[in-house]
């Protein structure tokens, strides 16, 4: 027998397809995108406004596959995290942060990561494949099943970002279907402003995603010039600020709607928090409709760096405020159970000799 088709990662686009190859009419997807991520059903049995002959039919050439639950850790400030099993060698890290009125859900795009930032524990684990579609959609599939369970029924995703283990554009070909299914009215129905795609400066990819995709963008920029941010973010070695910042103010101008970006910067104590480090990246946001996000460092084993004081992640966001940026600080959840921004490690089956070496890999090798 042939292999069975995945349907738990097709979009509308590709869920119509694939019951046009067998006769079907269009709705049928539609029928299928409620039954799978609105009822959260994978048994096609289960499918009762579908006939009988076509239930048998997918049971013999599709499936619905969904990844296996490994742990589930619960932060004190009820921050959830689930251990996912992606194949026998590789888990990845998903984590569910409620807020009084949203509920996030951080996902993973890849099974380690194939950058190397310093201040990221993801980039120590190294780096194996990026995730299908399935393995992407079925993070948001897992956890609304598991919150539906939980006897807290306030506990709902309102906002999904990919901000989890991996870099989301440097595997567009599965994260942008996954995001559709997220903003598709017969699936979740977020908003594209409850979607964040985050990155930390793939160029060619924010152009891509300006065409392709509307959804939020958010740069991990961590830095204001090149030579603090060659050595924070190395993807800077390869689309340094003369490249990225242009490609920002592309992706900004090429939206038909009022459209701004979030910029995260990481606060590490001695290294990029002064205030001349204020005053520059003041500068280099003249002009670009963005947000800043502050994010206090999240200490991991082995890294070299401190978090920032708080009177310092303060007087740093002053100087923007008073330039008129809007500036916030992103609020540490989950730092107990190693889930807060920057802590998610899962378990990889390294292909790059990193976690051996610790040697970044090169970017060309990697296809977007």
């Amino acid at each position: 027998m042939a292999e069975q088709v995945d349907l738990l990662g097709m979009d509308r686009p590709a869920l119509e397809a694939f019951f046009a190859q067998l006769g079907e009419k269009p709705y049928r997807a539609v029928q299928v995108m409620k039954w799978i991520h609105q009822r959260g059903v994978a048994d096609f049995d289960a499918m009762t406004d579908i006939s009988k002959a076509l239930r048998q039919k997918l049971k013999a050439i599709a499936r619905i596959k969904t990844p296996r639950i490994v742990t589930e850790q619960r932060s004190q400030d009820g921050t959830i995290k689930w251990l996912l099993e992606v194949d026998q060698h590789n888990f990845i890290e998903t984590v569910f942060i409620p807020e009084k009125d949203r509920g996030t859900l951080c996902i993973s795009s890849q099974v380690g990561c194939a950058l190397d930032c310093r201040f990221c524990a993801t980039g120590k684990q190294g780096f194996n494949r990026n995730l299908e579609n399935w393995e992407i959609i079925a993070q948001m599939w897992v956890a609304t099943k598991a919150l539906d369970s939980d006897p807290k029924r306030n506990r709902r995703i309102t906002n999904v970002v990919f901000m989890g283990m991996g870099e989301p554009l440097l595997n567009v070909t599965h994260v942008f279907p996954a995001a559709n299914i997220l903003m598709d009215d017969n699936a979740y129905g977020l908003s594209k402003r409850r979607v964040t795609i985050s990155t930390a400066g793939v160029v060619p990819a924010i152009d891509k995603m300006s065409r392709e995709l509307d959804a939020c963008l958010a740069v991990s920029l961590h830095a204001p010039n090149n030579a603090l941010r060659d050595e924070l973010v190395p993807i800077n070695q390869k689309y340094p600020l003369e490249e990225l910042m242009p490609a920002l103010h592309r992706y900004v101008e090429a939206s038909s709607h009022k459209k701004h970006i979030v910029i995260e910067y990481v606060m590490i104590d001695g290294v990029n928090d002064r205030l001349e480090h204020a005053e520059a990246l003041l500068a280099l946001l003249k002009g670009l409709p963005c947000k800043v996000n502050l994010i206090p460092f999240n200490p991991f084993p082995g890294s070299p760096y401190q978090r920032a004081s708080n009177n310092q992640v303060h007087r740093f966001q002053r100087v923007l405020l008073q330039a008129g940026q809007n500036c916030t600080i992103r609020k540490t959840r989950g730092d107990d159970i190693d889930a807060a921004c920057g802590q998610l490690a899962g378990r990889v089956k390294d292909r790059t000799g990193r976690q051996q070496k610790y040697q970044p890999i090169r970017m060309d090798a990697i296809a977007l």
